[in-house]
């Protein structure tokens, strides 16, 4: 298991404290792999974007209106987190659902 997160980010902490198998993947120092970014895409589209950061605030217009995935390999940070990949599945969040699912609930 895989978790991809800012280690600044206190809901990536709780989720790797309680998924503690789980490896962790700072996404500002390392990102995403190209092909774990299209799946999680795929699955969530626009709502793999944290349109509330600060990240996406700062950013002009222009910027905001660029191919979401090309947002996410440029800004690593306007991803909404944690992304957790087990196996083939990949769940975006830490709600109650996702941790039921991942039976730590």
């Amino acid at each position: 298991m895989v978790l991809y997160g800012l280690k600044t980010c206190d809901t990536c902490r709780k989720a790797l404290k309680k998924l503690n198998e789980a490896r962790f993947v700072d996404v500002r120092s390392e990102g995403v792999p190209p092909d774990v970014m299209s799946a999680a895409f795929d699955l969530y589209g626009q709502a793999l974007l944290n349109t509330r950061s600060t990240t996406w605030r700062g950013l002009p217009d222009a910027e905001r209106a660029r191919p979401p995935l090309d947002l996410l390999r440029d800004h690593p940070t306007l991803m909404k987190r944690p992304l957790i990949v087990s196996e083939e599945r990949i769940f975006l969040g830490w709600t109650a659902d996702v941790q039921n699912t991942l039976g730590v609930a």
